[in-house]
């Protein structure tokens, strides 16, 4: 029960990270769907988040001397997969958003929530709380901590359903079921587990989700 190896220990240890995560994402949507964001919702999800931010960081460094990594390489040099990488998740965003323009895909929760009162305040907000925090959260929960606990197996089987697997929770912790949206967070998802698996370290994951989230808000705010 006390190391990540322990199936046990690890239903717990994830039940808790995903209730973290829920937190967060609350207090999010409580700034969000008010009919005017207050400073009071902004600290509460910077309070919340921070401890949240926290607690994951340390967890996975502690948890990361239980693993023996076979493989272990530096995003930073890995510049033609990084490149190709940022490109398609860009296409991908370019593209729900021209399906949204012009071909009458539906909007999603958080455009919606943004056109109702949009402010410059609530801008900064939804850049910080769903460009950056969110999506960093989300990588430790569907890349960092689910391989780390459930998918440790070199079979590439066991790879190819753990990316599955992990691009369904990414599009699931989105909350976003709009079927276009739903599909193109899969995707995306997929994406950056398989990023992950690559390259055994959780650095290009997070840019990859962050460089996400934040042409998200770019391209529900223009």
């Amino acid at each position: 029960m006390n190391t990540p190896r322990s199936r046990e220990g690890n239903m717990i240890r994830y039940l808790v990270y995903l209730i973290f995560f829920i937190m967060v994402a609350l207090t999010d949507n409580l700034a969000l769907r008010s009919s005017a964001i207050s400073i009071w919702h902004v600290i509460l999800f910077l309070i919340v988040a921070a401890m949240c931010s926290l607690f994951y960081v340390y967890r996975f460094k502690r948890e990361q001397r239980f693993f023996d990594l076979s493989y272990n390489s530096a995003w930073t040099s890995c510049y033609k997969q990084t490149l190709i990488l940022s490109v398609a998740v860009a296409l991908i965003r370019i593209g729900v958003s021209y399906l949204q323009l012009y071909q009458g895909a539906p909007a999603s929760g958080l455009q919606m929530a943004y056109m109702q009162h949009s402010s410059n305040l609530l801008y900064w907000f939804v850049m910080l709380a769903n460009g950056i925090v969110l999506p960093v959260l989300e990588e430790y929960l569907c890349s960092g901590f689910l391989f780390n606990y459930w998918f440790r197996n070199e079979k590439k089987a066991v790879a190819y359903f753990g990316i599955l697997c992990s691009g369904l929770l990414y599009a699931v912790l989105t909350f976003q079921f709009a079927p276009i949206i739903f599909t193109a967070n899969l995707l995306l998802g997929m994406i950056f587990a398989w990023s992950y698996l690559s390259t055994q370290t959780l650095w290009l994951p997070l840019y990859l989700a962050v460089l996400n989230g934040v042409l998200t808000v770019i391209t529900i705010t223009i």
